[in-house]
């Protein structure tokens, strides 16, 4: 059994077929900030170039990520999905992740022949897939659709907040930190708030009990 401290391998790719049939790994981002849509990436490694050093893009640094999300969109096939706010607040945010996985395999420039997936639970697929928990730190092709979409969804949070500033985005990534909590008590949420989300929600009823 791997140990939690070593890195992702290719053996779970290799297990289910791997290099005679593709497999693809999928992982999201997003599920946790009060703002933002949740994004997904699904990635085809080739198995005669992995890129060096994948690993969870969350023990990874910024400037890693940034050189190995270069590496993976020149080496690999890959494809990424997104889910809106309007879907996060209609659909919740577990079925909004599970629509995000599905459009990012849609969106692979091949088919596939085996999906893995990080996390306990399946999206519905057209290929046979397998729930890994902790898949980013097991799956090299995991890892590297972690590395993509968190590049990916950093990217945009960051364009919002040139929108937003108060909020710090191209700091907190839409997460709710001290400075962003502060931020929506002081200003309350913008257009980009997931309203479904219990803070945004409770601080949009205060603010409606005050102006009835």
């Amino acid at each position: 059994m791997k140990k939690q401290s070593e890195k992702p391998d290719y053996l779970l790719e290799r297990e289910f077929g791997a290099p005679e049939r593709i497999i693809c790994g999928v992982d999201e981002v997003g599920r946790g900030p009060l703002a933002g849509p949740v994004i997904a990436a699904a990635v085809v490694l080739n198995p005669a170039n992995i890129p060096c050093h994948l690993n969870d893009s969350k023990k990874l640094s910024a400037k890693k990520r940034e050189e190995l999300n270069d590496i993976i969109l020149a080496t690999a096939q890959f494809g990424f999905g997104e889910a809106t706010l309007e879907e996060i607040d209609a659909l919740n945010i577990l079925h909004a992740s599970m629509l995000a996985m599905q459009r990012a395999v849609t969106n692979l420039p091949c088919k596939v022949d085996h999906i893995l997936v990080d996390g306990n639970r399946l999206p519905n697929f057209e290929a046979p897939a397998t729930a890994v928990i902790k898949g980013d730190q097991k799956s090299l092709s995991i890892a590297a659709a972690s590395i993509i979409a968190k590049i990916k969804r950093d990217f945009l949070m960051k364009k919002l907040a040139k929108i937003h500033p108060e909020y710090g985005w191209d700091r907190n990534a839409g997460y709710g930190t001290r400075e962003h909590m502060e931020a929506l008590n002081l200003v309350g949420p913008s257009r980009f708030h997931r309203k479904s989300f219990a803070p945004i929600r409770d601080l949009m009823t205060q603010q409606n009990d005050i102006t009835d």
